[in-house]
């Protein structure tokens, strides 16, 4: 009797697991079809690779080789997934008086298409680690790879995505270069001894005349359990797209990361691309309450931080919102 019930009760408990278990799948079906994108499939496995190799270069401070190597690296990764992509250089001097050789990498994607869309981050490392509980570690480089290598990782594989799947829009992507090198406390007026690389963009533009539909900046994007506000400059220049990214990051299933929390004003490299007349937000790893991202300027900015569920947050929910813009009438 008691190994008949027992037998008896498996079965149940087995028809029971099926049960749930179909249940289960047709319930991931319906949710697949309620947030079906329009967007492909971005890779967080791909971008996650794009981030070790640019840190495989080490530190890419201004005027150093790792500098030079990675920028050649970028520039031939975004052509080989067909861009067009031109180098804006110039000499520029940082606030410690040295000089560099300022290189924003710039690629078109279907550059036939009027209506366009620009993505942008920063690729370059900053050159000291000042913000190190460890005093003796303060005046070392960092790998840089949350601020800086995340952001470009995250473009690199959009571009990739963008080259198989043609979007209604054209794409522009900036790489800018010497974002990280400001003063520590700097007490200009805009922080200008910050973003260097769209400063000299915005004051002498490669392209009389640029207008696309608005920017993305991307920065730290790559923590783990990153959260992104909505910063005052985003608000004040560009609300309508912080509304139509943040609404996107919400119906796909991204609210944890693009969390419905303001924050105060953040001159990035998306406060110069709205000085040039461009609605531009910033996507950034930053609220009131807790800061930047926890290992920020930091030894521990490293590869063994990057979290392969941010990238895919973040790309994806950017890679939809370009894939939901309708052609031009």
């Amino acid at each position: 009797m008691y190994k008949r019930g027992k037998l008896s009760l498996l079965l149940s408990l087995m028809v029971l697991i099926g049960c749930n278990s179909d249940q289960q799948q047709e319930s991931t079906k319906e949710e697949q079809k309620m947030v079906a994108l329009m967007s492909p499939d971005f890779n967080a496995d791909s971008a996650f690779a794009y981030v070790k190799a640019q840190v495989d270069f080490g530190p890419r401070i201004p005027s150093t080789p790792a500098h030079s190597k990675c920028a050649k690296y970028l520039e031939q990764k975004l052509q080989s997934f067909g861009g067009e992509v031109f180098i804006q250089e110039a000499p520029v001097k940082t606030y410690d008086g040295k000089t560099h050789q300022l290189k924003n990498i710039i690629a078109a994607f279907y550059p036939e298409k009027k209506q366009r869309v620009l993505i942008t981050a920063h690729w370059d490392a900053r050159p000291f680690s000042d913000q190190d509980m460890d005093e003796a570690s303060r005046d070392k480089a960092f790998d840089a790879a949350n601020d800086g290598a995340s952001g470009v990782a995250v473009v690199l594989e959009m571009a990739r995505q963008i080259q198989m799947k043609q979007p209604n829009v054209g794409v522009d992507f900036i790489l800018w270069d010497i974002e990280d090198y400001g003063k520590s406390n700097d007490e200009t007026e805009k922080e200008t001894t910050w973003c260097i690389g769209s400063q000299y963009w915005y004051r002498n533009p490669p392209v009389k005349g640029y207008k696309p539909l608005y920017g993305i900046n991307l920065d730290m994007v790559g923590g783990e359990s990153a959260q992104f506000a909505m910063d005052e400059v985003s608000r004040q220049y560009a609300p309508q797209v912080v509304q139509k990214v943040w609404s996107i990051a919400s119906e796909i299933g991204y609210s944890n990361y693009f969390v419905n929390l303001n924050s105060g004003s953040l001159i990035d490299d998306h406060y110069w691309v709205n000085q040039a007349g461009i609605p531009c937000i910033d996507i950034i790893h930053f609220t009131d309450a807790t800061g930047f991202y926890k290992n920020w300027h930091t030894q521990l900015d490293n590869l063994n931080n990057i979290d392969r569920n941010t990238l895919k947050a973040v790309g994806q929910v950017v890679l939809e919102t370009i894939y939901r813009e309708k052609p031009a009438a």
